[in-house]
């Protein structure tokens, strides 16, 4: 599976975006992930969603930004409202069938996208 993240680009504080991330096959099975990386620091975990459609959130993600999923279109999306400058960072996306009780770590992810850059000035 080969993954194509998209959407980023370059918005104003309290403005909002919505990546893409466009799978080569079929993504009914897989679970998905979003991460942000912000230059010389760790890839933090943002929202995930599994096969079933369940969602979770980082505390900095919830009631701002919505992970969701088309199998039809083979894409998770990850909707982000209300940017702040600290948002600013690489947004990468993740699938894996694998299943279990560390989801939201990278280990557990497959296949990921090039990243998107997500910048938000005040």
């Amino acid at each position: 599976v080969q993954l194509q993240a998209s959407g980023g680009g370059s918005v104003q504080v309290g403005g909002s975006l919505r990546l893409s991330c466009t799978a080569s096959g079929n993504i009914v099975s897989l679970n998905g992930i979003w991460y942000r990386q912000v230059s010389g620091k760790q890839r933090e975990f943002v929202a995930g969603i599994t096969a079933g459609g369940s969602t979770n959130y980082e505390e900095f993600a919830e009631g701002r930004f919505t992970i969701s999923r088309d199998n039809a279109k083979n894409t998770v999306y990850l909707q982000m409202d209300s940017l702040k400058p600290e948002d600013t960072a690489v947004y990468y996306c993740a699938v894996t069938p694998s299943d279990g009780p560390s989801m939201r770590r990278p280990a557990m992810y497959d296949y990921w996208g090039q990243g998107t850059q997500v910048t938000v000035s005040s």
